[in-house]
């Protein structure tokens, strides 16, 4: 594996009191969202760093047990997109090591991590989200792909949107406008993935809603429109020039407070901690449709995250600390 390099901090600390955390910072992984973790982990240690705390970045190889055994960090922040960084399994191995992390538990991460999951849990909470269908690639073969695509299509209508069941980063997500086009479609979902899930195509506004938790509880930051020229695919979201971004969005003051309103209640019907970030669709009505939750949102250059943190006013550094400190105190009581 090509390991993430191991950093260590070279800024004079900003808060004598912040400073005493001595943060592992994860990045890397296999995933096929590797790239893009390692990218989120060098943008919150530097950060970090310009907050006084003490950073190391370590890649989730052979050598991560030992090194978090012998150094007993304060606290690990997993920055890992992708399976194990989302799926709880990670998070799992850090509780059994019993090293404070900072984010979602590992059983609310599975529930999140798997988007017909999450769907369904948050729509029992109230919420609205598009029609959907769940299918695994065994399933499909076996009743023949032909007639499901049939069903799909009678049912849902067009245009529709397939991805795989878990992942991130528009990773096989494809958006479908006629009937033609779906079984090239599934066959991008499945090479992610053995499941895909299928929903009805909502024409809208995308946005993202980015939560964070403080004493108060958790609270949404300002809502971050998304505009691009096709679809909101890998190459949209981390190579500039393609996406537009408007943060805070453009939506109206109802509008506002509904998407804030739906990504709190996702947050907290799905049992997130300290931070997530909720995909969504304002349809031209003004209804947010939820689409789907992520428990490590992307911290790159062109990641939603930081971009909500500067249009709500925050400094990334002390917004970081500050979530350095609520999951420390988090830790503290639960001992």
């Amino acid at each position: 594996m090509n390991a993430a390099p191991s950093e260590a901090a070279t800024s004079a600390p900003a808060d004598p009191a912040a400073s005493a955390a001595r943060v592992v910072v994860l990045a890397g992984g296999l995933s096929h969202e590797r790239d893009v973790s390692l990218r989120s982990g060098r943008r919150v240690a530097e950060a970090l760093r310009g907050a006084g705390i003490e950073v190391t970045v370590h890649d989730v190889d052979a050598d991560l047990i030992p090194a978090l055994t012998q150094t007993r960090p304060d606290l690990v922040w997993p920055l890992l997109h992708g399976a194990t960084g989302e799926d709880g399994s990670v998070r799992d191995v850090l509780e059994l090591l019993r090293v404070p992390y900072l984010g979602t538990d590992p059983r609310a991460s599975r529930l999140a991590w798997s988007k017909p999951v999450a769907k369904t849990v948050v729509t029992r909470a109230g919420l609205a989200t598009p029609e959907f269908v769940t299918l695994p690639q065994s399933l499909f073969r076996e009743l023949g792909a032909g007639r499901v695509l049939d069903a799909i299509v009678d049912r849902l209508g067009l245009p529709l949107v397939v991805k795989p069941s878990r992942g991130g980063s528009a990773l096989g997500v494809t958006l479908v406008g006629t009937a033609a086009e779906l079984a090239r479609s599934m066959v991008d979902a499945f090479s992610y993935g053995d499941t895909a899930l299928v929903e009805r195509a909502v024409a809208g506004r995308e946005v993202a809603v980015s939560v964070v938790e403080d004493r108060g509880g958790p609270r949404a930051l300002p809502a971050v429109e998304i505009v691009t020229e096709g679809p909101y695919d890998y190459d949209a979201r981390y190579n500039p020039g393609r996406t537009e971004y408007f943060a805070p969005a453009r939506l109206d003051a109802r509008e506002q407070a509904a998407v804030a309103a739906m990504a709190v209640t996702a947050h907290q019907a799905l049992g997130l901690r300290h931070l997530s970030r909720t995909d969504l669709i304002v349809d031209d009505d003004g209804v947010p449709h939820f689409l789907e939750v992520n428990v490590a949102p992307g911290m790159t250059e062109t990641s939603l995250f930081p971009q909500a943190a500067a249009a709500a006013g925050h400094d990334l550094g002390s917004l970081y600390r500050d979530l350095v400190d609520r999951a420390l105190a988090d830790a503290t009581a639960t001992r």
